[in-house]
């Protein structure tokens, strides 16, 4: 499928069969996306659901400057920053024995996890920790920036970021630990 201007300019007019074959192309990219947010397969697949609803609502707004596929991108990064916001609100807890410790890992623990593994670690983070984590590692934004798109400091959004880095580390090196046992 090539999304062109004829394609966006059939997704602007609401076709139907044009959405539903954008959503085929694009959805399983986009639910990627939206797991390294969500608490879990099914909180992707509300924020999925959410994001191309918006997407379609606001097609209109796609000026044609950059990608398409960039700015659904973007659309579906934002509904699940609004999701963490909501979570936020909710309140949660973050248990801070979970980052205590500075902890050393092996690159023969990190080499043999598969994406999916490595996926599930950052799952496990605190909302906040993955949130961040995903928005400044992955997505490249800059703390400044996830500080204004989250209502946070930049100083919470580096310290979130510390802590995820450690959360993790003690993930890998309790791998490396099993790893060593077996």
């Amino acid at each position: 499928m090539k999304i062109d201007k004829a394609f966006i300019n059939k997704l602007q007019k609401r076709d139907k069969k044009t959405q539903q074959s954008f959503y085929d192309t694009v959805s399983a990219k986009m639910y990627g996306v939206c797991l390294r947010f969500a608490n879990s397969g099914d909180d992707a697949n509300d924020i999925l659901q959410e994001g191309f609803i918006r997407v379609f609502r606001h097609i209109d707004a796609y000026r044609g400057d950059g990608s398409f596929e960039g700015w659904v991108r973007r659309t579906i990064v934002n509904t699940a920053i609004n999701y963490y916001k909501k979570e936020k609100k909710r309140g949660y807890k973050v248990d801070l024995e979970y980052v205590k410790k500075d902890y050393v890992t092996s690159e023969s623990a990190i080499e043999k996890l598969s994406f999916n593994e490595l996926l599930d670690i950052i799952r496990e983070l605190p909302n906040g920790y993955r949130t961040v984590f995903n928005l400044n590692v992955i997505d490249g934004y800059t703390h400044k920036e996830i500080g204004e798109m989250l209502g946070i400091s930049e100083n919470t959004s580096k310290s979130q970021l510390s802590r995820a880095r450690l959360a993790i580390q003690k993930r890998l090196s309790e791998i490396k630990e099993k790893e060593n046992l077996d």
